[in-house]
This record gives C-alpha cells, structure tokens and sequence, in this order.
C-alpha cells in the first residue's frame, strides 16, 4: 500500500472490496443485457472464456487462483526462466530463417542479417533448401564460431550434418568453439512425411550424431525437438506440449542407451515451439514447457541444472495470411513479444510475406528489426520474466501444464510418440482438435483481421517467387485462412473472367441510425468471401427497392436494418426484391418471431454474429454461378 510522507494510505478512505460485492455487480449489468444468471457466482461463469484443452480464462484473477510458487530464474521448475540472468544481459538470440535454394542469394542474405542484428542462422538444407554440396558456398564469410548455424535438413539431416561438422574442421574452428544445432528430428520427420519405415535408421543416425557432438563439439547439440508440425497440423498448445515432450523422453532414451548420461542427453535437446498472436497463451506455454521438462529430467535422474529447457519460438505459420499479407507484421510483432516474454531463449520472426512464397529483402528487414525493436528500443529483456507473478499468468501456465502432462501420458501409455504417430493416433486427435477450431473461424468466432474482418476487396495481390514445396504425406499443413481462402479465390476467377466481382445488394431501410450497424456488419460478412456489397442508394423502400436492385448489377440482396422497421417494411421489401429478380434475398439479423412471415414474403436466409459465414458465402457463391 502506498503511503504518503505524512504517513497518510492512499487507500485510507476506500474500504476494501470483496469479490462477491464485484459479482453482484457483474449480475447486474448482465440482467441489464438481457442474460439472467442464476447466481452471482454464475454471472462470473458466463464473462469466461473458453480455450482449447478444456482450459477457461476467467475475467477476473486474485491471489486466490495463484497457484503454487513458480520459483526463481534458473532455478526448478525453471517456469521463470532456464537462466539465471535471463535475456537481460544481450537479449534473446535473433534467429532468421533461411530457405532459399541458391547458395548464391542464401549467402547474401544471411550475411545482410549477421550485419543488422541477427545472431544465429536457421538454414533450411537438402530437398527443401540450399543443397547439402553448397552448404559452405552459403555460409561464405561467417564466421562459425561466433554465429551459431542451425540446420533443418528433413531426411537428409546425417549427411548435412556431417558437411556443418566437416566445415567448421576445414575453417579450424575450434572444436570447443562450433555453435550450433544439427537440426536432428526423425520423429518430427515421420510425422510430417508419415514414413515410419525409415524411423529406426533415422534414430541410429541421429543418437550417433549426438554421440559425436557430445564427445567433441560442446557447444553444437544434435537434436532440434520441434513441435511445429503438430501446431501447424492444427494441434492445440497442450498437444503441441505433449508430443515435443514425448519425442524428447524417445531421444533420452536413446542417447542414454548409447552411452550417454542423461545430464549429457537433456544437453544434446533444444525444444522449438510455435509463438502466435495469442500473447498469454504463448507466454503460458513457453513457461508450462519448462516446467514440464523439468519434470522429465528429474524423473529420469539428471541433475537439476540439466533440466533447465532450451527454447526456440517461432512465429507461428498458422495465423499467417495470404490475403493483406501487411498485417502480418502486426500479429509476428505480438507473438514475437510474448515469446520474449515468456522467456525464448532464440526467436524467429518469420517475414511478413512467408506465406506468399521466398520473402523479399524488405520482409527479411522487417522480420529482423521486429526484434531489434522489442530488445533495444522497447527494452523488453531487461526484466526477467516481467509476467511472473500475474495471477492470471501463473493459473493459465499451470492449467497449460497440466492438460499437455495428461497429453503426454496418454502418448507414453500408447507406446511412446513413434506408437502413437504410426497408429493414427496423434493425427486423429489433432485432426479433430482443428475440426473444432474450423468451426470457430468459419463462425468466425476467432476472427482474422483482413480476411475474415474487414477485408480489403481493392487490395493489390503480392507476388512473390515460389518457395520449394515442403515434404509431405504425413501430418497436414492448416491455416487459419484456408477457407476463406478458397472464396476469394473464386471470387478471383470471376473477376478475371467476367470483369468484375460477383455483388450483393444491401437494400437498407430507414434512416442511417436505424440501418448503419447491420449495413456494416453484412458489408463486411460479404467481403469476406469476396463479394463486393453495393449500398447505393442509402436507403431503399419498397417503392423504390426494385429500380435500385437493377441498377446494382447484383444477382443477390440482403436485408439491412432495424428490428422496428424489419417488422414494418421487410416482409413488402423482399416480395419486391424477389419480383425483381432476386436470386437469394437476405436479412441481416436473428429472426425471431417474425420468421415465418419474412421467409413466406421471400426471405431465404438470416445472418447474423455467430452463423457460419463460410457455409453462407459459399452458398452465395454458387447461387450466382461462381464456379468452385
């Protein structure tokens, strides 16, 4: 409590609240909008929000729901940080990826990075990137005992790890001095190829690479423990958690089995995650991924230094989008914060552009100053694990815990991740997880600004080269876009075609105060699906309905206005709208009482928050005969 030099409280004349004098409050705003909660604990109940994984966020944390004490940088359960001093003394580690196949251009662009803030290198090698031959043309000039060089190499990952290994003996690095990851995944592999045949050989080779590692390379570890192709599969944060903590518990086991001790084994694994847009929930799971590595490392009898996580986020591909690419710059600079404030040990802000194609040198830019600007301008590393401490924070790191522990078990109790990825098992379960998802998008009840909010149907595409297609035949790649995505491309086709958009006409009733909400909100549902929406003239009755659809070019209509002029006017405006040749006519707005009347005048559809805008722009679509 703050008190004043004449010792007088702030807070002296303010008697203390309760929460259930806030809930009673609560209850009585909600009976105001027409909620009647049954209690005043239910009135909390229903300002709640659920998540995946069967977590809630409450709207409301006190010390009550703090769980227990998360401890100290450093220190188990490492859920503030697996370093005593955090990123406060030089900041995360800036990794830029690369995946451009010319070693040529690769080189030039990885050399642009070192010199304007980036510290480590993520290289994209073999099929999918440089080839493995030209591995020391793309790394011309940097010096690889100070940049670290991460290698993503898919199937090919032994012989491009041998080549790294090989390079830094021919540049007489030092063997103590190499910095790096080999980038060794073969779970993540067969996951994503769904090629488990080749999983024992893949296992061999990657326990023998970290064998090797550890016997002379120090500072390089084998192992790149990525949980991005269950996230980009559309898996939830809690299965994300638990299939990167059983393909870490598959590769102890291994490595020990080799030789090695488990301290030496926890050293040869850096986890990857996926940071999105979602800034708690990001700074929750990097915090819960700590915690439950912990967890595993002092199971299996390691040290407690050893278990301290080392993590790599990045911005996640998911929430990227195709259409108003530039505001993807907004959610990879949120989620590139939360993966700094949730204690990153490395950050990767993938460029604005990574969904369209190979990004541009000014995406490169922006992607690497987004970090520049969080470390050296907004000074976000200076305070080690700054949401520590938040009741909110620390209930939502423990719930996240908890669900991705119970993941994991399941996952061990099925035969471990090779099991459980080989019997189908963990692609149902995340196939089912997105199912859900999906319904929330298409309802869009998880909206995605620019395209399924506020698109912009003048915006000027951006062309981009073609990236090498990633592997696949395993685990699918989603977007949260991809359905929206497919409207508008057929919306694309008709205006290449024909020369224009397909249109809707919004036949608005009454004055602007009585129809400017519903105009708005059935304008941009439309947009959505790339249907350009014609409010012109303002205002429209039922003498003069018919003449203004002509005039619009449109072949559909839509009903925007009041429930009070609805119950005058709506049933005579569509009679009209339909004798003058409405294919399908609209009404913005539930229907209530008054649906039989409105669809007996020629009201074919309702829509309105929460209906399911995909089902209804495709239908739209396909009644004024645009092709899928």
């Amino acid at each position: 409590m703050t008190v004043l030099p004449d010792g007088l409280s702030l807070a002296a004349e303010f008697p203390d609240a309760t929460r259930e004098q806030w809930r009673t409050l609560v209850e009585g705003v909600l009976r105001k909008t027409g909620t009647s909660p049954a209690s005043a604990a239910d009135a909390e109940l229903a300002l709640a929000t659920a998540l995946q994984d069967g977590v809630s966020v409450r709207p409301l944390y006190t010390s009550q729901d703090a769980p227990v004490d998360a401890g100290y940088p450093g220190f188990t359960p490492f859920v503030r940080g697996g370093r005593a001093q955090g990123s406060a003394v030089s900041g995360w580690d800036v990794r830029q990826r690369h995946s451009h196949p010319d070693p040529r251009r690769t080189n030039a662009a990885v050399l642009a990075d070192l010199e304007h803030g980036v510290s480590s290198v993520w290289l994209t090698v073999g099929a999918t990137g440089v080839p493995i031959a030209a591995l020391s043309e793309a790394l011309q000039g940097v010096y690889l005992d100070l940049a670290p060089v991460i290698l993503d190499a898919g199937a090919d990952f032994e012989a491009a790890a041998r080549e790294l290994l090989r390079l830094y003996a021919e540049r007489q690095v030092p063997p103590g001095a190499a910095l790096g990851n080999l980038g060794a995944d073969p779970l993540a592999l067969a996951a994503r190829t769904g090629d488990h045949a080749e999983l024992p050989a893949h296992l061999a080779a990657a326990t023998e690479l970290g064998r090797l590692t550890d016997a002379d390379h120090p500072g390089v570890r084998a192992f790149a423990v990525d949980g991005l192709p269950y996230h980009e599969a559309g898996g939830s944060t809690a299965e994300e958690l638990g299939c990167t903590l059983a393909a870490g518990v598959a590769y102890l086991r291994g490595l020990t089995d080799a030789g090695l001790s488990v301290d030496a084994a926890c050293a040869q694994l850096e986890f990857r995650y996926a940071a999105t847009a979602d800034q708690f929930l990001t700074i929750a799971k990097l915090r819960a991924a700590r915690r439950l590595w912990a967890r595993v490392a002092q199971v299996c009898g390691a040290r407690p230094e050893s278990g301290a996580q080392r993590q790599h986020a990045v911005t996640s591909t998911v929430m990227m989008t195709r259409r108003d690419p530039w505001v993807n710059m907004l959610r990879t600079t949120v989620a590139a914060l939360a993966a700094g404030v949730g204690g990153a040990d490395a950050v990767t802000v993938l460029p604005f552009d990574e969904a369209l194609g190979l990004p541009d040198d000014f995406a490169r830019r922006i992607a690497r100053n987004t970090s520049t600007i969080l470390l050296e301008e907004s000074h976000l590393a200076r305070v080690i694990d700054p949401a520590g401490g938040s009741w909110y924070v620390e209930r939502l790191t423990d719930d996240v815990a908890r669900a991705g522990w119970a993941w994991f078990q399941e996952i061990e109790a099925a035969g471990g991740l090779a099991a459980a990825l080989a019997s189908g098992m963990v692609s149902e379960r995340l196939a089912a997880t997105w199912r859900r998802r999906s319904r929330d998008l298409s309802r869009r009840k998880e909206p995605i600004t620019g395209v399924s909010e506020f698109p912009n149907l003048a915006e000027q595409p951006v062309e981009r080269e073609a990236a090498p297609a990633p592997v696949g035949g395993g685990l699918p790649r989603v977007r949260r876009d991809e359905a929206f995505e497919a409207l508008r491309a057929r919306s694309d086709a008709a205006l290449a075609a024909d020369g224009a958009r397909p249109r809707v006409f919004l036949a608005a009733l009454g004055p602007a105060a009585a129809h400017t909400a519903r105009a708005s909100f059935a304008a941009n549902l439309f947009q959505a699906g790339g249907i350009e929406a014609v409010h012109q003239p303002l205002t429209v009755d039922q003498d003069t309905v018919a003449e203004a659809f002509t005039a619009s070019g449109a072949r559909i209509a839509c009903l925007c206005s009041s429930d009070t002029l609805y119950e005058e006017q709506a049933a005579a405006v569509a009679e009209r709208l339909k004798a003058a040749g409405a294919l399908r006519v609209y009404l913005a707005g539930r229907p209530g009482e008054r649906r039989a009347e409105y669809e007996t005048a020629g009201v074919d559809e309702f829509v309105f928050v929460g209906c399911d805008t995909v089902e209804v722009l495709s239908s739209a679509l396909d009644t004024v005969g645009v092709a899928e």
